[in-house]
């Protein structure tokens, strides 16, 4: 077979779309000696790609996100296709929500997220205005879907009227450098780096409102009362409509209890993760929810919310919460704070969760896709 792959989320720094096709990427490559793979990408890069990746043949198409995007939906609505400038493939797999048309070709989608339709307030006008025309299109137009939960599942059956046996959920993975830390050193040197050598309390993921930091922030200013002395470091990216989340601290009088640390590099998360006294995820809506389980790897305590795909991800693994409650969300943190032996519980039991899921499952899983799909042949 030959497969394409659009590796654009990883060029275009786009966070946990990154993470999911970097790492699938990754590992068909060392998985599958068999077959030949391309990679695709549009616009110019911002990030360079990975040394893993980096001797990849690649076809890029040299135009901004607005261009593509409007290129895509004019084959769609007007007629044109993709075939000529990715060459001759038997696969291409969209990795995020954008799948160009194409006629000589298999195509999976992976659909990560509702997110724009179920909470169009956090997404910007242009991009609710894409999605809400292409997404049913892309879904109908897809030879095979895959689900990264039964959750995003669910949602596509129910929102988009998709059959069910046209999805497959296949998770996201663990990557095998996401590891407990024991080394003291290490830890001391980590939180003199990143919290100023205090116990703190960590929140991993892109900056915007459906993170729901508002909530966390406000649950936090609660345990400052009570005397604990945990500072709340918050690692991530700012995304879509970041300037409310600040804005909120400011107004919480937590400018100074809070680190906002932007992006940490990768070598330093299993230690920062490891180093946490509790790791918080307050999430209104999550397709996966990734970071919860990589502190899980790295034998975290985890709190998190009670919604979307985080209960199945997380499994008991967890404390769950509602995410709208905050003091709901500082009763929990108060809980393993206070109790070490729930804690030591939830981080033997964060190391069980986490060992199920492995991005060569993930690898695995999606080929049998690809080769499910080259098996029953192109209808033209």
């Amino acid at each position: 077979m030959r497969i394409a792959i659009d590796i654009s989320p990883v060029v275009h720094r786009k966070a946990g779309l990154a993470t999911y096709a970097r790492n699938l990427t990754e590992h068909l490559l060392c998985l599958d000696q068999e077959n030949s793979y391309r990679a695709f990408h549009y616009g110019q890069a911002n990030e360079p790609l990975p040394a893993s990746l980096a001797s990849l043949p690649c076809v890029t198409v040299l135009w901004g996100a607005r261009r593509w995007r409007l290129t895509v939906a004019a084959q769609y609505f007007f007629g044109g296709t993709l075939d000529r400038t990715l060459g001759t493939v038997d696969i291409f797999h969209a990795t995020e929500h954008l799948l160009p048309s194409l006629r000589s070709a298999h195509t999976v989608f992976t659909f990560h997220d509702a997110i724009y339709a179920l909470f169009p307030e956090y997404h910007l006008p242009l991009n609710k205005l894409f999605l809400g025309a292409m997404m049913p299109r892309f879904l109908r137009r897809a030879d095979a879907i895959i689900a990264v939960s039964e959750c995003s599942k669910r949602d596509a059956i129910r929102l988009y009227n998709v059959p069910a046996e046209k999805i497959t959920v296949i998770p996201e993975g663990i990557h095998q450098t996401l590891q407990p830390v024991n080394d003291s050193n290490r830890l001391a040197e980590i939180r003199a780096h990143y919290s100023k050598h205090q116990p703190y309390i960590l929140f991993v993921s892109t900056i915007e409102p459906r993170k729901n930091i508002a909530a966390l922030v406000d649950a936090v200013k609660i345990l400052r009362a009570q005397g604990f002395p945990h500072r709340l470091l918050i690692a991530g990216r700012k995304g879509w409509l970041y300037q409310s989340t600040f804005d909120h601290v400011k107004q919480a009088g937590m400018d100074s209890e809070i680190d906002f640390l932007d992006y940490v590099p990768d070598a330093d998360l299993p230690a920062l993760y490891s180093a946490c006294d509790a790791f918080v995820f307050p999430s209104l809506y999550e397709g996966f929810g990734l970071p919860p389980l990589e502190a899980m790897a790295c034998g975290a305590p985890v709190i998190c919310s009670n919604t979307s795909s985080l209960p199945e991800v997380v499994g008991d693994a967890a404390l769950q919460v509602n995410p709208r409650d905050v003091n709901e969300i500082a009763a929990a943190i108060t809980r393993v704070l206070n109790d070490a032996t729930l804690r030591d519980e939830l981080c033997a039991k964060s190391l069980a969760r986490a060992a199920q899921f492995s991005w060569e499952r993930t690898a695995r899983e999606t080929l049998s896709i690809y080769q499910s799909l080259v098996s029953k042949g192109l209808d033209v």
